[in-house]
């Protein structure tokens, strides 16, 4: 008994050792590729702007944990494969089982620890990756409109500087010293009325670098002063000559400046469980205002009653028809001359109260999509932890199915359920979000879908069930062919 049991704790450690290092290398192999993906999508606001290492490295954190909910099943679902493929192809697998050892036996240590990563997953969707949004979304939003480095050209007029459009003739090998400059001043907002040219300018930064001097030598300025003449605008010509001038420009918009990121924080990617619960009760007292307010305004405008009274008939007499309101004093009361007049103010309110009643479904469609996104999210944070498992169980069974181990079938295999189960989650989540399928049920679609695959391959591969043995489908071939003839 004692041996046994030993040996069990053996074969446990052995399968963990042979899952752990596929795990952890798959696992930053998939955080690298989607790294670069997110750098080539957003090369252009990231190049250019002079932003520091810390501010480019900060960003780089943030993005890759908001990476990993889409790395770690992936990551899963591929060491798993490899793992019971090594096993399988090595004939270690079939060892095992020949000593009285069943699958789920074997599969038991990765089962705990897929457990375990699958609690951790919910934890960190739920308290880490909030906050990882919130800091990614508002350092991004910085930096795309964060201002490009000063970068003058020869021959190129340059307006990145606020207030002041600038071309140089030509510019020194120091990058500091340039010849032949025009500068426009529009710092009065009022076209290009002041212009100074010079013939040489050297360009330095201030100490603190909010400033950048441009001290011009042997030029002039000129400039259309506007004065009066009596009732009349006149705007005569001013030239002035210096020999040295010094132009101060204002460089506050090239630092980076950080944004509140209290203006993010209720976006739904930026909530956790216990905000998104608040957030959609929030959303659906508003909603249920904005409908009342909506049939109290179709009530008032339409002069339609949200009931109609019962009326009992009057008897058949000459009072019974008098009218009440005549068509000469509803048009005295409206004032309005005509017929033609009547018509077209009917028109006219119909066609407001028709505007009214788009504009108020379209606001209502839009609250509700809202609640959708927050609903959605709410279950997101559970379907991280359970995908976990399911692609484990989806994994391990076909890795010994397909008894092949490394970087080839393995990989070919996960990929091709990785994108099965990306593609169902999203489109779920987009039929959610566009109200054809409940926000719990667009959310889990892709799990439900994958469960009972994995269910069905965990029983085939506990059976030794040849699902991918050609020569077993062609013996059933043989047997169909033999019974038709």
């Amino acid at each position: 008994m004692g041996t046994g049991f030993g040996m069990l704790k053996t074969l446990d450690r052995y399968i963990l050792k042979n899952y752990l290092l596929p795990f952890l290398a798959t696992f930053f192999v998939m955080m690298f590729i989607l790294m670069m993906q997110f750098v080539w999508k957003y090369v252009d606001d990231l190049v250019g702007k002079g932003l520091s290492p810390w501010i480019i490295g900060e960003l780089l954190f943030y993005v890759s944990a908001t990476l990993v909910p889409l790395a770690l099943p992936l990551t899963i679902l591929l060491s798993s494969i490899m793992t019971f493929g090594n096993l399988a192809e090595s004939y270690e697998l079939t060892a095992i089982k020949s000593a009285g050892i069943s699958l789920l036996r074997v599969m038991r240590p990765l089962m705990v620890v897929s457990l375990g990563v699958s609690i951790l997953a919910f934890l960190f969707s739920n308290f880490v990756l909030p906050v990882a949004n919130l800091k990614m979304g508002s350092l991004l939003y910085d930096i795309s409109h964060q201002k490009p480095t000063l970068e003058i050209k020869e021959g190129v007029f340059y307006n990145g500087i606020d207030n002041f459009t600038i071309l140089v003739g030509r510019k020194s090998k120091d990058g500091k010293t340039m010849f032949n400059l025009m500068i426009y001043d529009h710092s009065d907002h009022n076209g290009n009325r002041k212009l100074v040219t010079a013939r040489k300018g050297r360009m330095e930064l201030t100490a603190d670098e909010r400033f950048l001097l441009f001290n011009l030598y042997d030029g002039h300025s000129y400039e259309e002063a506007q004065k009066r003449d009596g009732s009349r605008e006149v705007w005569p010509m001013i030239r002035s000559t210096f020999s040295q001038q010094t132009i101060r420009m204002d460089l506050s918009d090239f630092k980076m400046t950080r944004s509140d990121e209290r203006l993010f924080k209720d976006h739904y990617a930026m909530l956790n469980i216990r905000q998104l619960n608040q957030q959609v009760d929030s959303s659906r007292m508003d909603q249920n205002k904005r409908h009342t307010n909506f049939f109290k305004q179709i009530e008032q405008f339409a002069g339609i009653p949200g009931r109609m009274p019962v009326v009992q008939p009057l008897p058949i007499t000459d009072t019974a028809f008098k009218p009440i309101v005549t068509y000469k004093s509803l048009l005295e009361s409206m004032s309005l001359s005509g017929p033609d007049d009547l018509y077209g103010a009917a028109e006219n309110m119909t066609r407001g109260n028709l505007s009214y009643v788009e504009s108020s479904l379209q606001e209502m469609d839009m609250m509700e999509e809202s609640i959708s996104r927050y609903l959605i999210e709410f279950h997101k944070k559970f379907t991280l932890a359970f995908a976990c498992m399911v692609l484990f169980f989806v994994g391990a069974p076909l890795g010994a199915i397909i008894r092949k181990g490394g970087l080839g079938m393995p990989v070919v295999a996960s990929v091709i359920l990785f994108l099965i189960f990306h593609v169902i989650s999203i489109m779920g989540e987009k039929s959610a979000k566009e109200g054809v399928l409940d926000p719990w049920l667009g959310a889990w679609l892709a799990t439900l879908v994958l469960f009972p695959l994995g269910v069905f391959l965990t029983y085939k591969a506990a059976m030794d069930s040849a699902l991918f043995d050609k020569d077993a489908y062609k013996r059933i071939w043989r047997k169909v062919l033999s019974k038709v003839r």
